[in-house]
């Protein structure tokens, strides 16, 4: 039998983990800044010792006296947390976990192995993320070559914990800047940002649909470094309520404009209300995992009922307690994100309301389907650059020349780039059958999305929707405009632009060159160069 201390053992998360323990056998030393709390937790939990304990202030005093075998921290919120409890714990040589899904912090725990060889395992993130999400990314990837894109979405029920720790977790980084692997390089969002509906299903449950949000997660930093082919990553998080993402949405932008510091102060009222509004919410969760590449999209997803949900973050750390106790974890400071499997998850997953399941279905890239046969004739490097089903990016060199007066005013309302040459770089996403071009000449930006059509593709600019053919040979492909919209409204094709792309192999290069122009007004813009594969 052995004696757990877990730091913040009566909240949200740890009184769960804490009646898990207790379930297992353990003698459970429930730990936080308040005995009364505490006590009571014990009271109604036999097996349970109450503790005083503060994670950033005489933490070692308390381990030295009760000498646990192992330590928890679920006390959180970790955002901007030291590392006093690990280090405390490295000192006495007790092992430790922690509940953390803090970017910085789960992925700079292996920054303690550099000092003197550290005797036990010290694991950071035995939660959702990255312990469960790391176990389901890797089960998705299982034969796949070359992993393009990971996506993670994850839907908290409204009744769900979320105490003060979690919403200042959240507001720590809405409007802030979000560092994402993307295109084949690190790319900046905002937190709180890039809002989509996203659907969770799986059979035989009632679906969800729930606004998600761009999140700032350790798998961001950690997914790409673990996976073939280094794939972009993506993480959203969200409430059950709408009216809860669009508010934070919107005030992320007076965080992102530089307007306001933080959100973080108000922590205090967002968690208030989140109380007011649970009680008339569900009590239904979700989480779904996207894995793309070698051809196949493969898709998990999770579907929690009867208020399960918040169960699903203690899970990860009940069974990598036993791993640990059990000698089963190697000995240094690491992150949780490789320690489990999938399999290990489903016993307890069987002991709630939850479902899950993998859908798989085979993908293509949106030129090879426009295309059919043609596409395999293209030459070598032409082919490879469309040769991409989830994230890919391209650099190069290109030259921008633009037209004058009218021309230059219409160029600059579309995002064209000022004349000169330039070091360019593209990123390529697709989703949904679609792929966004993004392309940046030296810090100059401006993209568009590309979708079927017949037996070509239709590029849409905002609310300008060009369709072309795609005459291609043994030399390369050309875009012939075949018609255009503009808000939906078919228009006539005398009044639209004169467009001629054309994309060869020349000298082992991707080569291109785009040119634009409008009756009356002239050339608006030509830009040319060439490209290699990141």
């Amino acid at each position: 039998m052995s004696r757990i201390l877990v730091i913040g053992g009566y909240g949200g998360f740890g009184a769960r983990l804490s009646r898990r323990l207790i379930g297992a056998g353990h003698i459970v030393l429930v730990a936080g800044r308040r005995f009364d709390k505490a006590a009571a937790f014990c009271v109604a939990h036999p097996g349970a010792e109450p503790v005083v304990a503060d994670r950033t202030n005489g933490v070692g005093m308390v381990l030295a006296r009760e000498r646990p075998d192992l330590v928890i921290d679920a006390a959180g919120p970790f955002q901007g947390s030291g590392t006093t409890v690990p280090e405390a714990c490295i000192a006495m040589r007790i092992p430790y976990l922690d509940l953390a899904d803090a970017r910085d912090f789960v992925t700079g725990i292996g920054a303690l192995n550099k000092g003197a060889k550290i005797a036990v395992p010290i694991v950071s993130g035995a939660s959702s993320l990255p312990a469960l999400s790391g176990a389901v990314v890797r089960k998705l990837a299982e034969g796949m070559d070359r992993v393009e894109r990971v996506e993670i979405a994850l839907s908290a029920s409204n009744r769900a914990v979320a105490g003060p720790a979690v919403v200042a977790a959240i507001l720590s980084y809405v409007g802030k800047p979000v560092r994402l692997w993307r295109g084949r390089r690190w790319a900046q969002a905002a937190g709180w940002q890039e809002l989509r509906r996203e659907r969770f299903a799986i059979g035989g449950v009632a679906p969800l649909r729930r606004w998600v949000a761009l999140a700032e997660v350790p798998d961001l930093s950690l997914i790409p470094e673990a996976l073939p082919g280094r794939p972009a990553m993506t993480f959203r998080a969200g409430t059950e309520m709408g009216f809860q993402m669009l508010a934070l949405w919107l005030l992320s932008w007076p965080v992102r404009w530089g307007w306001i510091g933080s959100l973080r102060g108000a922590t205090g009222w967002l968690h208030r209300l989140h109380q007011m509004t649970g009680r008339i919410t569900s009590d239904r969760s979700a989480m779904a995992v996207t894995v793309t590449g070698s051809g196949v999209e493969r898709r998990w997803t999770l579907i929690a009922e009867r208020g399960d949900g918040p169960e699903i973050p203690t899970l990860a750390a009940q069974l990598l307690a036993e791993e640990v106790l059990a000698g089963r974890v190697a000995p240094g400071a690491q992150d949780a994100g490789g320690l489990l499997t999938l399999d290990q998850f489903e016993p307890l997953f069987a002991g709630l309301a939850i479902r899950h399941g993998i859908v798989e279905r085979p993908v293509a890239p949106l030129y090879a389907r426009a295309m059919g046969n043609r596409f395999e004739a293209l030459p070598g490097r032409v082919r490879a650059m469309h040769d991409m089903t989830g994230d890919a990016g391209a650099d190069g060199e290109g030259q921008v020349r633009r037209g004058r007066g009218l021309a230059w005013l219409i160029g600059r309302m579309m995002g064209f780039p000022p004349a000169g040459s330039y070091p360019l770089h593209v990123s390529f996403a697709a989703a949904a059958g679609k792929e966004r071009w993004t392309r940046d000449f030296g810090g100059h930006v401006f993209s568009s999305e590309l979708s079927l059509t017949g037996q070509g593709v239709a590029e849409r600019f905002g609310p300008l929707r060009f369709a072309f053919d795609l005459p291609s040979d043994g030399k390369g492909l050309a875009m012939a405009l075949r018609g255009w919209t503009a808000f939906g409204v078919p228009m006539p094709r005398f009044l639209g632009p004169r467009i001629t792309a054309r994309e060869w192999q020349e000298d082992g290069r991707f080569r291109f060159e785009v040119g634009v122009s409008l009756p009356l007004v002239g050339a608006v813009v030509h830009y040319a160069g060439w490209l290699a594969r990141a």
